[in-house]
């Protein structure tokens, strides 16, 4: 390198490009005595040295000490790039103590809580790890105004963020003020880095180019081709072309053909129109809007002009502008950049004038008011917008496409395709689709968990279990496989810190439904008397109406326009919870047990009838029960009031045991039980009831009930009212007399059960007759109770008869169900014994279809088996008769297989039939 060589570049420091770079930096920092005290250290070496100052400071405990120790390796590619703009600029030591000088400030500041160091310094790797690679040219790179200019913002973009790092520390000095506000400075690391990239990018072709100007042969075919290429674009009459696409397209960029479709019909430049095409994509944060709208214009050639702007605020949406308006040629000098507006207008005139077709695209626009001054309002091209807010497809776009999830088949293909595994292999599909179904489909998290699986070398089936315990810290990762900025713990961050009021509220009940249908009349019907102070809106149409918009406008949450169904991403329950500390958890879950109790009768304190007219309603409510339950498991919620829960489980298990479902009914009534602490309540009477219905062991049923019967005894003399009391409850008491009636009828004893059932204060004068006029149905178990009796006493006519009324009784109002299929059998064997095999065996054929339908019916099936084996055997079809026979045996031990080999008889297969069915 000459003398004069040097000397040219000695004197490059007094350029306007530098003195500009250090003005920004001191305008960012904002302080001038840290202006000062960062010109105390000048290269790595008096970094470190001060390191080791920070570390006697900090408890010895602390993993940042560690992470402090690997400072020099992390600054590598920092310190090479240091190198350069010395060895370039003259080694002005100014230069290269914005850079070392301002990070010695930035880890002071930081220290005082260790996990701001760490994040400082993860800061510090990312930032090093996306500057340019220039160690090997810096000693011959010639200068030239572009490289320089090039040079010149790569190291404006790092010294103005330490700038703004250190006068974020300043302006939020204590460890709690820094906390809340600490997302503020990942989402400007998040954009400078991003920036940074760009410009690096730009910096290694400066490069290149310079480096090929060494060799004039290179250099001349080069610039040879280049004028001839620019003289054929002239001679074609081809316009330019202006390309401005910051965003980095996906390299596994998956499906999603019917939103590109929806796209190209929208907006196709091939399709003349008057009038500008505006289309938006919508949907919540995280479903790959804008990789979507980066697929579009990437593959576009027939657009002349591509310009994307960042629309998530003002800010980056002005900075947007200034650097088209710059691509553009609209605006040169420095002071037309600074006009933010200004460039804003350029370019909308420019577009409105441009004859070639064009594209601009506005991602993330959230807030779609910044979009009314940058919005074109007419030209030869397209707007494309990207948004968490269903109301752009009303203004300002004209139609629109709702982004979704992907469903478990093109989800699971995503997630295996991102870790490189097998989609054809079963097993690998199996574990996908599990992990997709956590995932809710969602691609961030596909693409985050995704990379997260690949850097692990994790097997699938290793995942979930791992998930299972640490999901709040495996949210939080970042991926290299993606360069969005935010995370699953962050994606949603800022659309929930600004909700407030009953919007917020409503938010923070969500996780306690099932995410994929809560019906606004569940909400408001059941808050009606919750005297619950802050929830009063949700029974106030436009109140809640007004809670939900906010939510809906978020991207938050989503509602069905025709069912008016809310719904949510199990992943935004996640985050949900995340942010709620466990006393809030506890008196959220106290308000929506209280909510849902509304949609089962009380049929605990008071007479009701039956529950079958409300079954429509509990059927809605039992999902939400069910998760609710499930709920609290998982987060080990406690109770504000337990009584208050023991009592919605018990409400629930009785629409359970009413459906058959017998199994879920008696787990539900064992949690109520263990969650009674007063056991002289009605309650926990009625919960000791419920669980000897259940049991199978008669004896233990029956003593269940006279516990049952002590407990409402002294339940009662805790009440003043004795009598009123008494007539609200006595049908409790009626059901436990059914309940023993049948437990007599079982031992073989039909007329004291006859009389047992007399002494039902609802049945008090019956006849035969009663039950068959009634409309109850709650009356069907005790005309089955009545046949059975008379079929014990040896009154086969009157049996038959009851019987035959209790069916079509509850054909028509319970439908295939389990009580149903008991009853068909009680007719058939009743027939039979009247001598009327074939309608026997044609019930018993109904009964197989239903019982082979239902989850809880393999008993009854079993037991039907047995009986159409007995009674083909008797019409001599032998072959028909071991066929059932091999059926019903094979089922039975599959059922209890310590009854293998038991005899062949109808009393052991009743015993794999629920009992107390009636």
């Amino acid at each position: 390198m000459t003398a004069k060589s040097k000397a040219d570049r000695e004197n490059r420091t007094a350029r306007p490009l530098w003195h500009r770079a250090l003005e920004r930096y001191r305008d960012e920092l904002n302080q001038n005595d840290d202006y000062q005290s960062v010109m105390e250290t000048t290269s790595l070496g008096d970094l470190l040295n001060y390191t080791k100052t920070i570390e006697t400071r900090m408890p010895r405990d602390r993993g940042a000490s560690n992470s402090l120790q690997r400072l020099g390796p992390t600054l590598k590619f920092l310190d090479d790039f240091s190198a350069v703009i010395a060895g370039c600029f003259g080694a002005d030591a100014k230069l290269t103590a914005f850079v070392w000088g301002s990070i010695r400030l930035m880890l002071g500041l930081a220290s005082s809580a260790g996990d701001s160091l760490k994040e400082v310094l993860d800061m510090l790797e990312e930032l090093s790890l996306a500057l340019p690679s220039l160690r090997t040219h810096h000693t011959s790179l010639d200068m030239d105004r572009e490289l320089e200019a090039a040079l010149v913002d790569v190291y404006t973009e790092v010294i103005c963020f330490y700038a703004r790092c250190i006068h974020f520390f300043r302006s939020y000095p204590s460890v709690l003020m820094r906390r809340g506000a600490w997302e503020e400075c990942r989402d400007d690391f998040a954009r400078t880095l991003r920036r940074l990239r760009r410009l690096s990018a730009t910096v290694e072709r400066e490069v290149e180019f310079a480096r090929m100007k060494d060799n004039r042969r290179k250099y001349d075919e080069v610039m040879g081709l280049i004028e001839k290429f620019k003289e054929t674009r002239v001679n074609a009459n081809e316009p330019k072309r202006y390309h401005y696409i910051p965003s980095m397209l996906s390299p596994r960029f998956w499906g999603r053909e019917d939103a590109l479709h929806a796209l190209q019909e929208a907006l196709s430049p091939d399709q003349n129109s008057p009038l500008l095409k505006t289309f938006a994509l919508y949907g919540m944060g995280g479903v790959g809007k804008t990789q979507i709208a980066l697929q579009y214009v990437n593959l576009r050639e027939s657009y002349k002009t591509i310009l994307w702007v960042s629309a998530d605020n003002v800010s980056n949406m002005g900075q947007s502008f200034r650097e088209i308006a710059k691509l553009l040629g609209l605006a040169q000098t420095e002071l037309e950049l600074q006009d933010t507006q200004g460039c804003i207008l350029k370019v909308r005139d420019w577009l409105t004038e441009a004859s070639d077709p064009w594209i601009l695209i506005f991602d993330n626009a959230d807030d779609l008011k910044v979009l009314r001054h940058a919005w074109p309002t007419y030209g030869q091209g397209a707007v494309l917008v990207t948004t968490r807010d269903p109301n752009v497809v009303h203004s300002p776009a004209s139609t629109g496409f709702r982004v979704q999830p992907f469903d478990a088949a093109e989800g699971s293909e995503v997630l295996l395709n991102l870790v490189g595994l097998d989609s054809t292999s079963k097993l690998n599909r199996e574990k996908a689709v599990e992990i997709m179904d956590t995932l809710g489909g969602l691609p961030l998290a596909l693409t985050q968990i995704g990379g997260f699986i690949v850097q692990r070398r994790l097997p699938l089936r290793d995942f979930l279990p791992l998930y299972e315990r640490n999901a709040s810290e495996i949210d939080a990762r970042k991926t290299s496989i993606s360069d969005y900025e935010h995370t699953l713990s962050t994606v949603w961050e800022k659309s929930m810190r600004e909700l407030e009021g009953d919007a917020q509220t409503l938010f923070n009940l969500l996780p306690y439904f099932q995410q994929d249908g809560i019906d606004e009349m569940t909400l408001s019907q059941g808050s009606i008397g919750l005297n619950a102070s802050g929830y009063e809106f949700l029974h106030d149409d436009m109140d809640l109406g007004d809670a939900e918009e906010a939510l809906l406008r978020t991207g938050l949450m989503d509602k069905n326009a025709e069912t008016a169904l809310l719904s949510t991403h199990r992943l935004i329950h996640a985050a949900i919870i995340r942010n709620q500390s466990p006393e809030t958890r506890e008196v959220i879950f106290d308000v929506v047990v209280r909510i849902l109790s509304w949609g089962f009768p009380d049929s605990l304190s008071r007479d009701v009838g039956h529950q079958f007219p409300s079954w429509a309603n509990c059927e809605k409510y039992l999902p939400h029960v069910n998760h609710l339950v499930a709920h609290r498991k998982r987060h080990k919620i406690g109770l504000v009031k337990s009584e208050r829960y023991g009592k919605l489980l018990l409400r629930h298990s009785w629409y359970q045991f009413a459906l058959g479902c017998y199994d879920v009914a008696k787990s539900l009534i064992i949690e109520a039980l263990e969650t009674c602490e007063n056991k002289t309540t009605l309650s926990y009477a009625s919960a000791v009831d419920s669980s000897g219905l259940i049991d199978l062991g008669p004896m233990k049923g029956l003593i269940a009930f006279e516990e049952a019967l002590t407990n409402i005894t002294l339940a009662y003399t805790e009440m003043w009212e004795h009598d009123k009391t008494f007539a609200a409850h006595s049908d409790r008491i009626g059901n436990s007399y059914s309940n023993m009636t049948s437990l007599l009828l079982r031992m073989k004893r039909p007329d004291e059960a006859e009389e047992m059932l007399k002494r039902c204060p609802s049945l008090k004068d019956f006849t035969d007759e009663t039950f068959i006029k009634t409309g109850n149905p709650r009356f069907s178990g005790d005309m089955v109770l009545l046949s059975r009796i008379r079929l014990q006493q040896g009154r086969l006519d009157e049996a038959l008869k009851v019987a035959e009324n209790a069916l079509d009784f509850r054909r028509k109002l319970l439908g295939n169900r389990l009580k149903t299929c008991d009853s068909l059998y009680d007719v058939a064997s009743l027939l039979h014994m009247h001598g009327n095999t074939t309608s026997a065996i044609e019930l018993l054929g109904q009964l197989v279809d239903i019982a082979g339908s239902i989850p809880e019916g393999k008993g009854q099936l079993a037991r039907a088996y047995f009986k159409l084996a007995v009674l083909h055997q008797e019409k001599g079809r032998h072959s028909e008769s071991n066929t059932y026979r091999e059926m019903a045996e094979s089922l039975r031990a599959e059922l209890k297989p310590e009854a293998v080999g038991a005899p062949f008889n109808e009393e052991e297969f009743m015993k794999l039939c629920v009992w107390m069915l009636w």
